[in-house]
């Protein structure tokens, strides 16, 4: 008598009800007994502590010597604003660690948009207050960002060429707020006992729910390929095609989605019908070839070059062979299908 495969989920659905762009609930079903658990909770752990992201890792506010010190003018005192910092929601698709500085002079409340970030930095949650100033007062500070992954407390962010007044901070680098996950029995065919995994996500806004799980599930088959007797596995093949910052910052953009352009809704949904999800599948495509594409018009055309022009980026750009396979790889590793439940919205 021959041994049953097991049964498995063909996709995962995403409940488009609810979803949203820091909140999505995933659905995965049916799955034999015991599998609801060990997968939520392993996709559970690797979300909440494995996740690159970027944060501030130390201040400098000028005319402070100490965390303690208070600034005549500023009505927190440095710990306070220090508190408000690790609070700051930071993209960055260059180099880290890197110096960003926020210089103002007048009184009223200060807020983390005033940070002059350069062209591959970008604040998400600019409304955030760093702190209040009484009068108007100079204030100078600055900031240094850092890339890591899970969470890193201030001792270990502490360098030996820190000079005096400069405070190392707690940084938060996972873009994850929360993650919970249910397991419940469902039927297939005859049989009640099979599971039923619910996957919720939240975050930040740094990333999306779908991008995090997907992130998180490359991550977990990485780390399991070594126990099915194969291979030593290569770090990642794309780092060995990028050798530059140049390269390594383009193949940061060119992975990101095209939902972050912020087009309007008939240009969006144009792109979503033309299987085009990420910066690079867009400037790889002609002008020609994208006012084919039905409902996409001149007015359409011209708002997404002028979206990607702010990128530094245009269409139909010409990009090395190197990026161009590195990007390929990426796209398919986090290839995962997610779909909408038919079955639930009937």
């Amino acid at each position: 008598m021959s041994v049953q495969p097991f049964t498995m989920p063909n996709q995962l659905v995403i409940d488009e009800t609810t979803s949203t762009n820091t909140y999505a609930k995933f659905v995965a079903e049916p799955l034999e007994k015991g599998f609801g658990h060990t997968l939520g909770n392993a996709l559970r752990r690797v979300l909440l502590s494995c996740l690159e992201g970027v944060a501030v890792s130390s201040i400098h506010v000028h005319g402070a010597q100490h965390e303690f010190s208070s600034m005549p003018g500023v009505i927190e005192d440095i710990t306070e604003i220090v508190l408000n910092f690790k609070e700051v929601l930071l993209e960055c698709n260059g180099e880290t660690p890197r110096r960003l500085e926020l210089r103002t002079n007048h009184d009223g409340e200060i807020r983390a948009g005033e940070i002059a970030v350069d062209s591959v930095t970008r604040v998400l949650n600019q409304e955030k207050v760093i702190c209040t100033c009484d009068r108007e007062t100079e204030l100078i500070i600055e900031i240094e960002i850092d890339r890591g992954r899970g969470y890193r407390p201030a001792d270990d962010n502490k360098r030996e060429d820190h000079p005096i007044g400069v405070i190392p901070t707690d940084s938060l680098f996972s873009p994850i707020r929360r993650v919970a996950y249910f397991v419940s029995a469902t039927r297939v065919g005859q049989r009640t006992d099979y599971d039923r995994l619910e996957l919720e996500v939240w975050t930040d806004g740094r990333v999306s729910p779908g991008d995090a799980v997907r992130q998180a599930a490359c991550i977990l088959a990485d780390h399991l390929k070594v126990f099915t007797g194969l291979d030593p596995i290569d770090e990642d093949p794309a780092a060995k095609l990028i050798t530059t910052p140049q390269d390594e910052a383009l193949l940061r953009k060119l992975l990101r989605p095209v939902t972050e352009l912020e087009l309007s809704v008939r240009a969006q949904n144009c792109l979503n019908n033309a299987d085009v999800h990420t910066i690079g599948d867009l400037v790889q495509r002609g002008e020609a070839e994208m006012l084919k594409y039905r409902n996409f018009g001149q007015k359409s055309l011209n708002e997404l070059k002028e979206k990607i022009v702010e990128m530094g980026l245009e269409l139909c750009m010409d990009i090395s062979e190197n990026v161009r396979i590195a990007l390929q790889r990426e796209q398919q590793k986090r290839s995962v299908p997610v779909t909408t439940s038919e079955a639930e919205e009937a």
